[in-house]
């Protein structure tokens, strides 16, 4: 049974960073796609970054140069290195696993519970 489990959320000001970690269970990261998603008050959830096979990945527009996904494989986690933060960065961060073409379709098969992330301006 697949099993994610999200941390490092918290409330930092505009211009900090947070580290999210997703220590996942169930499954190898290198062979698998991984996503962090964001859902914000009254909007839809968005997928904000993710990585495929452990290699390629995928960055939304609007947190390219700010925001960096990594894996430690021995450690089985998924990070997610937040830097230069933005109020609109605000929302529940979640960590999903999906298949091979989840990059694609979107269609993530696990989630995590996920993790407040609030910016203050």
């Amino acid at each position: 049974q697949v099993q994610l489990a999200e941390s490092g959320g918290g409330l930092v000001q505009a211009g900090g960073s947070l580290r999210l970690s997703c220590a996942v269970s169930g499954l190898t990261l290198s062979s698998s796609t991984m996503g962090w998603f964001r859902q914000a008050p009254e909007k839809e959830r968005e997928l904000v970054v993710g990585i495929k096979g452990g290699s390629g990945t995928y960055l939304r527009d609007s947190v390219k140069g700010r925001f960096t996904i990594s894996l430690d494989n021995a450690k089985n986690t998924v990070y997610l290195q937040m830097n230069n933060l933005k109020p609109e960065d605000t929302a529940v961060y979640y960590c999903a696993a999906g298949g091979a073409w989840a990059l694609v379709t979107l269609k993530f098969d696990t989630w995590g519970q996920g993790t407040q992330v609030t910016v203050s301006s």
